[in-house]
């Protein structure tokens, strides 16, 4: 029987990429209504406080803890020692918060930032040469979490060149399970247009680190139609909380509770804030994943 911690990340309340989006909301704010509504869990935003003595304070405080955090990797077009020694601080932090869990995504030729970029038919492919060094530069950046004591578990992103099934198959076959792990997340799949159950199936022995996220499929076929970028994407609402979109998570819930999956369920939906009332929906996402994943 799986043992799963359930956190929620804040880019419901501000969003990195758009600072504009949830510039109003305070860190105080953001983890003050993440506890309000019941998880016990987070990942960090840019927000967040550096000082881990006073980060540490605040989420006490409110009965919150680290998860995890997202590390943009480069290694497709910054040398590999430059990436190590980012990595390295960034577990540092993490390992200090007391999280188990780092989580990568190689942004060196992604799109998933670029507003002028339609993200369907702009995503990149990687050339033979750049799986290569993507995956070594991943098993030696994996090998130097474990080291440290840290997962690192390997974040498939819309608008990259590890997006689709074929791509997380190939990232998953080339580099060490001792090492690389995966981040299961079940909005960028349906959004991709990927069979997310046999996904799950395929690698949830594998798969150490959970992002619940919703889609509106109206809205993503509005993305394709309209040749939208990711951020646009987001802003137009593509993505919801678990029980407001399309996605059926049941299943998912089923498999997982059957399993010894003993990981995090992270509740991820980034919406703009002045549309989608942060609080409101974390409450919503919480009520839908009592009723139906039993946590």
């Amino acid at each position: 029987m799986a043992k799963i911690q359930l956190g929620i990340a804040p880019i419901a309340w501000t969003n990195d990429d758009m600072p504009d989006l949830g510039k109003e909301n305070t860190f105080e704010q953001c983890v003050s209504e993440m506890a309000l509504a019941g998880f016990t869990g987070c990942e960090v935003g840019g927000k967040y406080p550096k000082d881990t003595a006073v980060l540490k304070k605040a989420l006490d405080l409110r009965g919150m803890r680290i998860a995890s955090a997202w590390f943009s990797s480069f290694l497709l077009t910054q040398p590999y020692e430059q990436v190590e020694k980012d990595f390295i601080a960034h577990c540092s932090f993490l390992k200090e918060m007391g999280a188990k869990y780092c989580n990568v995504a190689e942004q060196g030729n992604s799109v998933q930032g670029k507003l002028d970029v339609p993200v369907f038919d702009g995503k990149p492919e990687n050339t033979a040469e750049q799986w290569k060094l993507l995956c070594e530069g991943l098993d030696k950046l994996g090998k130097v979490a474990k080291d440290m004591g840290m997962t690192m578990t390997y974040h498939h992103h819309m608008g990259t060149g590890v997006q689709t099934e074929a791509e997380i198959d190939r990232l998953m076959e080339n580099t060490n399970p001792d090492y690389v792990w995966l981040l299961y997340d079940t909005g960028h799949l349906v959004c991709s247009g990927e069979d997310y159950m046999g996904i799950l199936k395929k690698y949830l022995p594998r798969i150490r680190h959970i992002h619940l996220k919703d889609v509106r499929l109206p809205i993503r076929q509005r993305v394709i139609d309209e040749k939208m970028s990711f951020l646009d994407g987001v802003r137009a609402g593509m993505f919801t909380v678990p029980g407001d979109g399309d996605v059926d998570f049941e299943p998912i819930f089923d498999y997982v509770n059957k399993s010894d999956f003993d990981g995090w369920y992270i509740v991820e939906a980034e919406q703009d804030p002045a549309k989608a009332n942060p609080l409101e929906y974390a409450l919503k996402a919480r009520k839908y994943i009592r009723e139906k994943a039993h946590l």
